[in-house]
């Protein structure tokens, strides 16, 4: 079951509410820009790659409900519902790297009438999720040579196949290795203030069998420390051109402890992540989001500091290329100096793409 797929009845983007997990598991409708847009913003989809693929459908509905009856029409209307959906999260480079993605194809075509651009644009997203299954399997391959049977990993956020169209990218590594008959441990970082790993990670490990435990975030240290721990795997939702990482927030401190403790750490990320027009990760803008998912339990909506306290909640920090060992993409794994494999990773993988046609 894939996180995101196109509906032609209706026509809908149809995705997993990923608000509602582990609890139930709903699929919901969306058939308005609005709607994918407040569904990115909300969370209700979430994780770089999914959010790309749910934009690029999100485009494609804009123009099949369009009453577009000639192309300077279309496009305008396309122009507008690219704006609302690139407003809806500002750090995954995966929602912009999309957009524009279908936009040049449009431009390409633009010569075409309203219908043909319909099916285009339509086609071109629906390759874009296609892609991405196959680009994560392919990170799940080259990833997995970096565990060894028996090994302890942690794991932060979430990155299986709810973070993308399917599989994954940091889990889809430990995913394959287990498929692979090696014997991997998980221990989950809960990962506040939302708690993607308690929710969904731990809940992805438990349908494929792996065997984990969710630890607070602030356990990270004790673990790596006491030299149970053989590596870290987190994602990332933009890597700068000289391999600063942001990721959600709390990547960066369980990065210096790996560092303190000599255990490698590992960013997997599609080179659709990599925005080479980025010098480093200063450039990287940070989304902050509602105070309320710090000051209350979430979904409860239950007050946990007196009532006067204010909070700062950034969804994301900058994990510096230094504490990185290794990037892991769809074209293999990438060591420093970043700014030199990042930028030849990204022609490989727009190379590959095109020769493959996914």
């Amino acid at each position: 079951m894939r996180t995101v797929t196109w509906e032609a009845e209706g026509p809908a983007v149809r995705t997993i509410d990923q608000r509602l997990l582990p609890g139930e598991v709903v699929r919901i409708d969306l058939r308005t820009v609005e709607q994918v847009s407040e569904a990115i913003r909300d969370m209700a989809v979430r994780g770089a790659p999914a959010i790309g693929a749910t934009a690029a459908f999100g485009l494609a509905l804009a123009a099949a409900v369009s009453e577009a009856t000639d192309t300077d029409m279309m496009w305008n209307d396309l122009e507008l519902a690219s704006a609302t959906l690139s407003a809806s999260r500002p750090t995954a480079s995966n929602l912009t790297w999309a957009l524009e993605r279908l936009r040049s194809r449009a431009k390409a075509a633009a010569d075409q009438s309203p219908n043909a651009l319909r099916r285009l644009l339509l086609q071109e997203a629906q390759r874009i999720a296609d892609e991405d299954v196959e680009i994560n399997k392919a990170m799940g391959r080259f990833g997995a040579e970096l565990i060894q049977d028996s090994d302890t990993v942690i794991h932060h956020c979430n990155t299986g196949a709810l973070a993308t169209v399917d599989y994954g990218t940091a889990l889809g590594v430990i995913r394959t290795a287990h498929e692979q008959g090696k014997r991997v441990h998980v221990l989950v970082d809960e990962t506040r203030p939302r708690l993607q790993g308690a929710r969904l990670t731990a809940w992805e490990l438990d349908q494929y069998g792996i065997p984990h435990e969710i630890i607070s975030d602030n356990a990270a240290g004790y673990f790596l420390n006491r030299g149970k721990v053989a590596a870290c795997f987190v994602g990332a939702d933009r890597v700068a051109a000289n391999g600063d990482v942001a990721n959600k927030i709390g990547t960066y401190m369980l990065a210096l402890a790996a560092q303190d403790n000599q255990v490698p750490f590992y960013v997997v990320v599609p080179t659709s992540s990599v925005d080479l027009s980025l010098s480093s990760g200063t450039e990287i803008t940070i989304e902050e989001r509602d105070p309320g998912e710090v000051l209350n339990l979430e979904q409860e909506g239950r007050a946990i500091a007196p009532a006067n306290s204010k909070a700062l909640n950034p969804a994301f920090d900058i994990t510096p290329n230094r504490l990185v060992t290794a990037i892991v993409t769809e074209v293999g794994v990438l060591k420093r100096p970043y700014t030199e494999t990042l930028a030849a990773a990204v022609q490989r993988g727009q190379a590959k793409a095109a020769a493959m046609n996914w």
